[in-house]
């Protein structure tokens, strides 16, 4: 019966941001703006780092991981909100809603799990400067890489396995401009009480233990360069600032969310936004505008790039 009752729901229809068609079009600009900043923005990052031997350091090598992973974040839904901004009929196929229900989460999770990556690896460099080249070897930045990205698709499988499952009979309007974990699972024609309790305790638990990792390896982190007096200490703490700004952005929109977890509120659909869109653009920019090493870089890239040009 419930396989019957699933098929019934053969496409969602997103309610998106709004139902104006004047901001729809404004709105249409804007992200199509800030989705091809992000894209290339993180790009240039990872073209930075690749072609620049100077930065082919393990700091570096999670960043470019980092920009890879913003691309994909950026990539996964707003491509889709954009063009539905030109449409009337905003809909999506179940297999669509589901994959977006899935490479959220995969996106998301590993983007948590390599945060933490990258402040281990500021604790090996600031606490234990000696032992940094052995400790963070490319092997192992390669399987702190790893770990991220198996972490991130148990993390959305675990949320996929019984959602996919789910009777959906009749209602299909999901209020948000792509396919929300906790609106869709609404959606079901059953009592969802238990399921969200484990898709509350399933994020919230990674959630959580990434952002106390973070909390304690900072902490750390702060009072060793505190400890320190050396020339280094201000180029450390540049560093570690950009590192934690973009923790706070990626961790305080998700306090609110396990706060009210399936509270539909207006702020909800900023926060999708801010995650999609402007966490993807905001984090090149924040490491890029605070990292001596990195401008260097793309200023010689851009002079390979003119004068090969000048010499055609």
């Amino acid at each position: 019966l419930a396989h019957f009752y699933k098929k019934l729901v053969t496409e969602f229809i997103l309610l998106g941001l709004s139902s104006s068609r004047e901001l729809q079009l404004f709105l249409f600009f804007i992200f199509s703006v800030f989705y091809g900043a992000a894209v290339l923005g993180n790009s240039l990052i990872i073209l930075t780092v690749i072609t620049d031997s100077r930065l082919h350091s393990p700091m570096y090598f999670l960043l470019s991981n980092l920009s890879f992973i913003d691309v994909c974040q950026a990539t996964f839904a707003t491509p889709k909100m954009i063009s539905d901004f030109l449409s009337e009929h905003k809909t999506i196929t179940f297999k669509g809603c589901m994959s977006q229900i899935f490479f959220l989460h995969v996106f998301g999770g590993s983007e948590m799990v390599l945060l933490v990556a990258m402040a281990y690896d500021r604790y090996i460099a600031i606490c234990k400067p000696l032992h940094y080249m052995t400790i963070m070897s490319r092997r192992a930045c390669t399987v702190l890489v790893g770990v991220s990205w198996a972490i991130g698709i148990l993390h959305s499988a675990s949320h996929l396995v019984f959602t996919i499952d789910l009777p959906f009979c009749g209602p299909n309007k999901v209020d948000n401009f792509f396919c929300d974990l906790p609106l869709v699972i609404k959606l079901a024609c059953l009592d969802t009480y238990v399921l969200e309790i484990l898709v509350l305790t399933n994020s919230g638990l990674l959630s959580l233990i990434c952002f106390l990792l973070l909390l304690i390896s900072y902490t750390i982190i702060l009072a060793t360069v505190h400890r320190q007096a050396s020339g280094g200490t201000s180029r450390a703490l540049s560093t570690l600032s950009a590192h934690i700004t973009v923790v706070v952005l990626f961790f305080g929109p998700l306090i609110f969310i396990y706060i009210w977890p399936f509270e539909s509120f207006t702020i909800d659909k900023f926060i999708s936004v801010f995650f999609t869109v402007f966490t993807p653009l905001l984090n090149p920019m924040i490491y890029t505008l605070r990292n001596k090493d990195v401008k260097e870089a793309m200023k010689k890239l851009r002079n390979q790039h003119v004068g090969s040009k000048e010499a055609c």
